[in-house]
């Protein structure tokens, strides 16, 4: 072997050591995914996602693995594995904190919350959240309530995958049922709209064929309410990539939005998330 060759393969092993290592245990809505893709491709990380596949019907794993395994044997494996990550991200899967703690004491733990996971929950969830380095929220609804100096990330879309095409039905509009069809009823009403509502549940999108969906609506109706009936006023994930899509989007007062904000597009996402990464290696 060349002098050369050597020293390519010592340049390799060393860049290797020095990425920094991120475990994403859960995978929220894609979040995990998204954040990993771009972190990855953007800072030269190296990421692993990992998700039990029970609970991701819709197929948001699409960078990572989704473990055929019941609870236990999950979290066994997946505590097991942080030992060889530098930096571990738990996205809604709170229990598992302090058993990571208890792990590896000082390794950096960031717990992400998505929404019926905290919403109206911080004290019950106290024990848990408590424990980890950092708490972040994906919508600022999520803030109240907390207990803790809770950091606000949005949502991020992936923009490989939602971006403007095909054709769309003017004067036509897509509404994801979720305890709000009544509402999404009255806004179409209101435009003047065909509506078709969808309900997931019963006939799951799988996720790379949503932005298709989207896309042959002129309109997406972004409206949501929990289980107890309460309006949820923030933008949704979907209603976020249906912007992406350059659909207009109808959010829970009635006003219509055009265009994805900035602040959601993933290089802007992950540089943030960025920035508490580096923070917590180098304390």
């Amino acid at each position: 072997m060349s002098h050369v060759v050597k020293l390519e393969n010592f340049n390799k092993k060393m860049q290797s050591k020095l990425q920094t290592r991120v475990l994403h245990i859960w995978n929220t809505a894609g979040v995990g995914s998204i954040i990993a893709k771009w972190m990855d491709k953007l800072y030269g990380t190296s990421s692993r996602v990992i998700m039990r596949k029970q609970f991701d019907k819709f197929g948001f794993t699409i960078v990572g693995e989704a473990w055929s395994c019941n609870s236990k044997v999950f979290t066994i494996k997946a505590s097991w594995i942080s030992r060889k990550f530098d930096i571990i991200h738990v996205h809604a899967f709170d229990k598992i904190i302090p058993i990571l703690k208890m792990m590896n004491p000082k390794k950096p733990v960031v717990l992400h919350y998505h929404g019926a996971d905290i919403r109206n929950r911080w004290r019950e969830r106290e024990k848990y959240w408590s424990k980890a380095d950092v708490v972040l929220v994906s919508t600022p609804d999520l803030l109240e309530g907390s207990m803790t100096n809770v950091v606000y990330i949005p949502n991020p879309v992936d923009t490989d995958l939602f971006y403007p095409r095909y054709c769309f039905t003017p004067n036509t509009a897509f509404h994801i049922s979720y305890f709000s069809d009544d509402l999404a009823i009255k806004y179409a009403e209101k435009y003047g709209l065909k509506l078709t509502i969808h309900d997931r549940e019963k006939a799951p999108i799988p996720y790379t064929q949503l932005p298709r969906i989207l896309s042959k609506y002129e309109y997406y109706i972004d409206v949501k309410r929990d289980r107890e009936g309460r309006l949820l006023r923030a933008l949704s994930k979907t209603g976020l990539e249906a912007l992406a899509c350059m659909r207009k989007v109808i959010k829970w007062d009635g006003n219509i939005l055009e265009g994805l904000p900035p602040e959601h597009k993933p290089e802007n996402v992950v540089s943030k998330i960025w920035e508490i990464y580096r923070r917590l290696i180098d304390r």
